[in-house]
């Protein structure tokens, strides 16, 4: 694999920003627009809240002033878990909400107790009922929220509802996230006041209102992650652009000395890898700056092929492994045990007819295709839409041998 592409902008950080310009009165531009099915469909959300968007000069450019709508109905919510975020920022723009569950990948149980707790510490009553999330904000002030656990979504849905609530609110235990910081800096550059994203407390002194802003999110480390793990499958040398290493580090660590080597040079990442690598004898998912849970699937279809035997714990979404029983007809001898698999690495995989069960286990079977005697065709693929805009384009500008079939 030779070749060099440009990351595209971060979809765990476009969504949720997304969500806070609701809470913006005027005009929101956000630039180096994505095409990911996700944002699409967030961008409907939106439309359907009363906002203008357009895309000009491969921006997305949001008219905010004329929201209208304080719900969001099931069958707009069931396409993106991002709507269960946007009630914060209805909340603010509203002080009244009302949000059908959300939906998503189907990759385990992801309570929203957590969302729902949060807003009732600050002074919102919150009534969940027939499929959907109620809550009237009226009465809604600045209070101390102690997340049991640092759930991103729920982190993201208090500081949007704090930042235009009377008072200070403080996140305890929040989530460390880039893309958190990114949406504090999105949100600092429209008028809120915010500090501490990044670290496990985070303070909100609210405002009355947001206005216009300019915006450019920060790339996609899982994108960045994804590729990086498919040169280490196939072997070679890329080049990315508008990447960033730093917030990669976990990914980097397991790969640097087995067989990889990485420089990073001003928002580029130059990666050279040979093909064989080793087993690594241990891999846990956990919340930034751990591994991430999102690059497991991909990390995963390495070790198919490693010498040796790799156990990887999935510490966060409890049927993240549903792709194994996909990849195990290309040939990879995986036993999964509650949390764990273990990856017995074998010498080669062979193609296969498989199907994307969801967004990242459709990205492994992709790179494991990569790697793949023979064919490999991967069915399904809006999972992937949903992250990624057309990867077979980047991925062949890394050298791949790769294309989309239109049936």
């Amino acid at each position: 694999m030779f070749g060099s592409c440009k990351i595209a902008c971060a979809k765990n950080a476009y969504l949720p920003i997304l969500a806070g310009a609701i809470l913006c009165d005027g005009k929101v531009t956000l630039k180096n627009y994505p095409n990911f099915l996700d944002i699409i469909n967030m961008t409907n959300i939106l439309e359907n809240l009363g906002a203008k968007a357009k895309i000009q000069d491969k921006n997305l450019v949001l008219d905010m002033t004329s929201l209208n709508n304080y719900e969001i109905p099931h069958e707009l919510a069931t396409l993106t878990r991002s709507s269960i975020f946007s009630l914060g920022a209805i909340l603010g723009r509203f002080k009244k909400a009302r949000v059908a569950y959300p939906g998503g990948c189907e990759i385990g149980s992801r309570p929203i107790d957590l969302h729902l707790k949060g807003l009732e510490a600050l002074n919102i009553k919150v009534l969940d009922r027939r499929g959907f999330i109620t809550c009237d904000g009226e009465n809604m002030r600045g209070g101390v929220v102690n997340l049991d656990f640092p759930s991103v979504g729920a982190t993201e849905n208090i500081m949007m509802a704090g930042a235009t609530a009377k008072g200070v609110t403080k996140i305890i235990n929040s989530a460390k996230e880039p893309e958190i910081v990114d949406l504090q800096n999105f949100l600092n550059s429209a008028g809120a006041k915010i500090s501490g994203a990044g670290t496990s407390v985070i303070t909100i002194q609210g405002v009355p209102k947001l206005n216009s802003v300019e915006y450019l999110p920060i790339s996609d480390r899982i994108i960045t992650g994804t590729y990086l793990l498919a040169c280490a499958i196939c072997g070679g040398e890329i080049e990315l652009h508008n990447a960033n290493i730093g917030h990669l580090d976990s990914l980097i660590s397991k790969l640097s000395g087995n067989n990889c080597r990485f420089w990073n040079k001003k928002g580029r990442i130059i990666m050279q890898s040979g093909k064989k690598h080793k087993s690594i004898s241990k891999i846990e998912t956990m919340p930034y700056p751990g591994f991430p849970t999102d690059l497991q699937p991909q990390i995963v279809a390495m070790l198919s092929t490693a010498k040796g035997t790799s156990l990887v714990v999935e510490n966060l979404f409890e049927t993240r492994y549903k792709y194994v029983n996909e990849l195990s007809k290309m040939g990879a001898d995986i036993m999964i045990k509650d949390r764990s698999a273990i990856i017995r690495g074998v010498p080669k995989l062979f193609g296969a007819s498989v199907n994307s069960t969801d967004l990242r286990g459709g990205v492994g079977l992709v790179l494991a295709g990569l790697m793949a005697d023979g064919f490999t065709t991967v069915g399904n693929i809006q999972q992937i839409d949903r992250g990624y805009a057309h990867i077979e384009n980047d991925l062949s500008k890394l050298g791949a041998e790769i294309k989309r079939i239109h049936f």
